[in-house]
């Protein structure tokens, strides 16, 4: 049997590289704007906008991993076998249908 891409899908969503993307670049957005509105103390930092430029960095991370994600998507296939059960394995065990 032949594999094609009907029987194939890309993970989409529930790409991790797209989860982490996402999640880099919501706290970039929220750190790059309290860089730029929030109050900004030099003395601190050594006269560097660390906020800003985090948030910076965060977003460009992001860029990176959403644009992994849809360069070279994960591709899952539609039908995987389930493996046996292995009995010596603790825990509840799937039922068999009977043999015919």
């Amino acid at each position: 049997m032949s594999s094609t891409s009907s029987d194939k899908h890309a993970a989409g969503v529930f790409d991790i590289r797209n989860i982490i993307g996402a999640l880099m670049g919501v706290y970039g957005v929220i750190l790059a704007l309290a860089g730029l509105f929030g109050e900004h103390e030099p003395e601190k930092t050594g006269g560097v906008n660390a906020n800003l430029w985090t948030g910076l960095a965060l977003i460009v991370v992001a860029v990176v991993f959403i644009g992994w994600a849809r360069l070279k998507p994960i591709v899952v296939p539609e039908h995987v076998e389930a493996p046996d059960d292995d009995p010596t394995r603790p825990g509840p065990q799937r039922k068999r249908p009977p043999a015919h």
